[in-house]
């Protein structure tokens, strides 16, 4: 290392400066704790590891594990050696995962021990190489990466070299990967760490998945960044939480878990009274919710909007009001527009159009789809998010709607076409539709509008069985309704607005 200057904005920034900590990481639901040197020691074995099998800087590794410490070592691994981090949605099926590991060209895929039968022919056919990861430290990953010395010397990248790929949805084709560079991801967690005012001191309640941007990129690369500890639990397990929050700071999470901790009797203004912040984002936040929390716990809940092409984009303020319904200013270096989606043109206060976002933030592009990146990403820098809002006198952004008919359950991504696509092929079905309704608990849930052949009764228990066959349990309808006909305009277009608002309040009396 004498005389060779080593640069690697990210890692340098969230691991490197920890090396030498023997402070608390990560505080473990088993009562184990590892510390900042223990888990950098952990990861730079992964890293050894990844080198050695024949992995060069800029090459994919695809990750479906369940959580655990060394899941989110092997992140940081990924970081140091140079290589881009692919984390999938432990609910894909096989069939969901063989897009993205031949979409992304991965090297390396690192599964949980159960899928490895099931993706040892899809690794052989891609030509790539296939690794196991347990929820315990176990499998053939940790196996190699116990023989490993505990060091590791960092590859050199740029802050513009690709550090994750994403995939993301739309409401047709494929998902799409979403390129983040170590700029993207540096700059947005060092700008949550000043707005929201986390340091060393802070305690994070974690209990989001690390393969999403919130559980991955927001709270796991803040509490980095600010050089505090995690509350590591495996996901959100109320007894857990409940027993957690004396020791805790700060909690993220998704609206789900606020409402399942406000109908726990438990959960009570003593409990939180040395909370410094609860963060909710990934989907909306009930209006309702914000004051039921106040109420019970006289904390007031700080909305923020970010996605998985910028991460954050703004944030209600830690200091001054936190508005029910809006999702507050636009981070420092962050410019946020609303525009109108036909020409282009940026629109006054409080007129509704779609938003868009420029900052350092904004990731690279889509993966091999120069089309798509340049349908929206403008040559001036500004994302087309596809979400619709409107910014009132005061500068509060409102989000009001997905002009691509999105749906965000329980903080999930689900693009409609996918699922229309499974209902469409089933025997006795004419056409579908597929809409996002009211769910008190997911924010969103999903429902299925089917149309049947002329004289034809379909089976819903066998399309139903089909779904689950196909795609991830938090992509399956919440219910299928039979209906003669679906509501068109005179362009012949199906009018899901229509349905949206006839079923709206489908599942809130439940």
């Amino acid at each position: 290392m004498a005389g060779k200057l080593v640069t690697n904005p990210l890692y340098d920034s969230l691991f490197a400066i920890h090396a030498d900590r023997t402070t608390p990481f990560l505080h473990l639901q088993d009562g184990r704790i590892l510390t900042h040197r223990d888990f950098l020691a952990l990861s730079a074995r992964m890293a050894r590891v990844m080198v050695q099998i024949g992995l060069r800087p800029g090459d994919r590794v695809a990750v479906q594990v369940d959580k655990s410490p060394e899941a989110l070592a092997l992140y940081a691994a990924c970081v140091q050696a140079g290589l881009v981090f692919l984390p999938l949605n432990t609910a894909y099926t096989v069939e969901e995962l063989s897009y993205f590991i031949e979409n992304s060209g991965a090297s390396l895929v690192v599964c949980s021990p159960t899928r490895e039968d099931a993706l040892l022919s899809v690794a052989k056919r891609l030509e790539a190489r296939l690794e196991t990861l347990d929820g315990e430290g176990g499998g053939s990953l940790m196996a190699l990466a116990q023989e490993m010395p505990a060091f590791f010397e960092t590859v050199s990248r740029d802050g513009e070299d690709l550090a994750a790929l994403l995939y993301t949805s739309g409401t047709t084709g494929r998902s799409k990967g979403a390129m983040l560079t170590q700029n993207n991801l540096l700059s947005n967690a060092q700008t949550l760490v000043e707005e929201w005012r986390f340091t060393d001191r802070d305690v994070l309640l974690h209990a989001l998945p690390i393969f999403h941007t919130h559980g991955l990129f927001v709270a796991t690369n803040v509490a980095l960044a600010a050089g505090g500890s995690m509350i590591f639990m495996t996901g959100f397990d109320q007894d857990g939480i409940i027993a957690s929050l004396p020791q805790a700071t700060a909690m993220m999470g998704v609206p789900t878990f606020y409402t399942r901790l406000l109908d726990d009797e438990r959960f009570t203004r003593e409990l939180t009274a040395h909370m410094r912040l609860f963060v909710s984002g990934s989907a909306p936040l009930l209006a309702e919710t914000h004051v039921r929390f106040e109420e019970r716990t006289g904390h007031r809940i700080l909305e923020r909007y970010g996605m998985t092409e910028t991460n954050m984009n703004s944030s209600n303020p830690y200091d001054g009001d936190r508005r029910a319904g809006s999702v507050g200013f636009p981070l420092p270096g962050v410019e946020i527009r609303i525009t109108d989606p036909d020409r282009g043109e940026e629109l006054d206060a409080g007129d509704v159009g779609q938003i868009e976002v420029r900052g350092p933030n904004v990731f690279k592009g889509y993966w091999q789809m120069p089309d798509k990146t340049a349908a929206e990403l403008r040559e001036n820098g500004f994302f087309i998010t596809g979400d619709l809002g409107r910014m009132d006198e005061e500068g509060y952004l409102y989000i009001v709607g997905r002009n691509k008919d999105l749906i965000i359950s329980g903080g999930y991504n689900i693009y409609p076409k996918e699922i229309e696509l499974i209902l469409d092929e089933q025997p006795g079905v004419l056409e579908s539709a597929v809409i996002g309704v009211p769910h008190p608990d997911f924010g969103e849930t999903v429902l299925g509008i089917i149309i049947p052949e002329n004289g034809q009764t379909p089976d819903l228990e066998r399309i139903r069985e089909a779904v689950r066959l196909s795609l991830a349990r938090f992509k399956h309808p919440r219910d299928l309704i039979l209906l003669e006909e679906l509501p068109r305009n005179t362009m012949g277009k199906v009018q899901k607005n229509v349905l949206r608002e006839q079923y709206k309040d489908l599942f809130l009396a439940t």
